[in-house]
């Protein structure tokens, strides 16, 4: 018996033979269907990095318009304070080294020159937002 062939290997005999014969056929080409799967995944997956690249830009904007909202109240604080210095100033408008009128109008010069600053800066980061945008469509 050990040199003749049982049932179980000659059956697997038959299966090697048949898995052989297997391997030299030529790939399978994808179908017209597994295509437009593909094709389908595929937009489904650039959709979901187009709406997170988004959800990102629109975060970052965000940021740099509240940033700006916030230097711009600034601004207009500084410039509610230049306008109480000038009529405190010309109410009591004491001042040994200055007439009345004088350190009135020096207070209210510091705060404008204060509250300009804040514009330009506000002004730049409203621009670095807005550059955010440029870029993407160039």
């Amino acid at each position: 018996m050990l040199g003749s062939d049982l049932p179980e290997q000659r059956q697997d005999k038959h299966l090697d033979a048949h898995r052989s014969d297997e391997l030299d056929e030529e790939p399978v080409q994808p179908s017209l269907f597994d295509d437009i799967e593909s094709l389908v995944e595929d937009g489904k997956t650039y959709a979901e990095a187009e709406l997170a690249f988004q959800k990102s830009r629109l975060s970052f904007a965000f940021g740099k318009g509240r940033n700006a909202a916030f230097l711009g109240l600034l601004a207009l604080g500084f410039l509610h304070l230049a306008l109480i210095a000038l009529v405190v100033g010309a109410v009591i408008a004491l001042s040994p080294l200055l007439t009345p009128v004088g350190a009135t109008l020096a207070v209210a010069a510091v705060l404008l020159v204060v509250a300009v600053i804040f514009v330009m800066v506000a002004k730049r980061r409203i621009e670095e937002a807005a550059d955010a945008f440029d870029e993407v469509e160039k």
